[in-house]
């Protein structure tokens, strides 16, 4: 099995713009499919607990902060901003921290192109028990946020780990 590479690798300038690149467009495909396709269906049900439901979301996460697009886009083109120069600052940090902050960076762009093309995010995705749902209904760049923010929490957690073990056995 291979290895995640060593803290001094860092995953090449140009291995990140392709993951990027990648993941924007898979969002994209599948946003272009819910717009061309799921849109005038609206919802189709696919098994008992996951269907394809069309949302024009303006707001944010958990439906807050409706009809605020434009404040949103600002927001969050700031905040991809701040990710872009993580991602240099952290540019040799552990595998975690690169690849969650990768995932981030690609949901974040991801969502922040349907604000501007569409004026709202296209979100599709629906999971249910028993007929309820367990999330909004979201789509891949917020997949791409949620999971890495949980790769950019347990690196940042090793990387403190390992800067403590690193202080006790210089002490």
């Amino acid at each position: 099995m291979r290895q995640a590479p060593e803290p001094s690798q860092g995953l090449s300038l140009p291995a990140r713009a392709a993951a990027i690149a990648a993941l924007v467009g898979l969002d994209r495909i599948t946003k272009l499919w819910a717009v061309r396709w799921l849109k005038p269906k609206a919802i189709v049900s696919v098994c008992p607990f996951f269907q394809f439901v069309y949302v024009e979301n303006t707001g944010m996460a958990f439906g807050l902060g409706r009809h605020r697009n434009d404040f949103f886009l600002i927001l969050s083109t700031a905040l991809l901003l701040a990710l872009f120069y993580l991602q240099k600052i952290w540019a040799r940090k552990n595998f975690w921290i690169q690849i969650g902050l990768l995932l981030i960076i690609s949901g974040a762009l991801g969502n922040i192109l349907d604000r501007i093309i569409y004026g709202h995010v296209v979100d599709f995705l629906d999971l249910q028990v028993m007929s309820h749902a367990i999330f909004n209904v979201f789509n891949v760049a917020d997949s791409c946020v949620s999971v890495g923010a949980v790769c950019l929490g347990i690196g940042i957690l090793k990387d403190d780990a390992g800067e403590k073990r690193y202080r006790q056995n210089a002490s």
